[in-house]
């Protein structure tokens, strides 16, 4: 079970904005570049100047609430709305996990982390979105399986960002949650290797 199977109900909450923002004249591929340049913003502020403000890591969990949003506007302004594009295709998975591996090193920030924890954590949430990403080669949709996609990791992240604000966890507490991620990581990348195959195989050639 994912988080993300909740999406639909998410997208119908936000369906009135969108229809807003549409006329206006916002587009899809801006939202999601905003959505990137928002996250290295916030990733930076973090990482510069949480450790000697530690009320700054709410920005975490209200950020990455605020992004998932701005990403499930994306994908309804370019279906609904007719903005689908190649250039947004590569848009929004480049700039996901460049918001992601961003957001998680902002917590190198925190005393007594270890670094290769949250890198491994960087590294072992992008493959796990490439494999995703690589369904279509095999004739399979792009897999969003768990048991730790994209929206998963948000919500961990986050209440991290909260338990650090109020000084509840520290350092050691993050690197565990960063080692268990990427085991979860890598679980989510077999999962959805196995399952693209599986669709794939079950889908009669063209």
């Amino acid at each position: 079970m994912s988080i993300y199977a909740l999406k639909g109900r998410f997208q119908d909450l936000l369906r009135p904005a969108v229809g807003a923002l549409y006329r206006l004249g916002v587009t899809a591929n801006t939202v999601t570049v905003a959505a990137a340049l928002g996250s290295l913003l916030v990733a930076a502020g973090i990482w510069y100047r949480a450790p000697a403000q530690p009320l700054l890591y709410l920005a975490l969990p209200l950020w990455m609430l605020l992004r998932m949003a701005l990403n499930a506007v994306d994908g309804m302004l370019a279906r609904e709305f007719g903005q689908q594009s190649r250039l947004g295709a590569y848009l929004n998975e480049l700039c996901d996990v460049i918001a992601d591996a961003a957001l998680y090193l902002s917590l190198l920030s925190v005393p007594g982390v270890h670094a290769e924890a949250l890198w491994l954590l960087a590294w072992s949430a992008a493959l796990s979105e490439y494999a995703g990403v690589l369904g279509p080669m095999v004739g399979a949709g792009r897999r969003y399986d768990g048991p730790m996609g994209k929206s998963d990791r948000a919500f961990v992240i986050g209440v991290l960002g909260l338990l650090l604000a109020f000084a509840w966890v520290g350092g050691a507490t993050v690197s565990a949650v960063a080692w268990g991620l990427s085991l979860l990581c890598a679980l989510t990348l077999v999962r959805r290797v196995r399952q693209g195959l599986k669709q794939a195989a079950a889908t009669p050639l063209q």
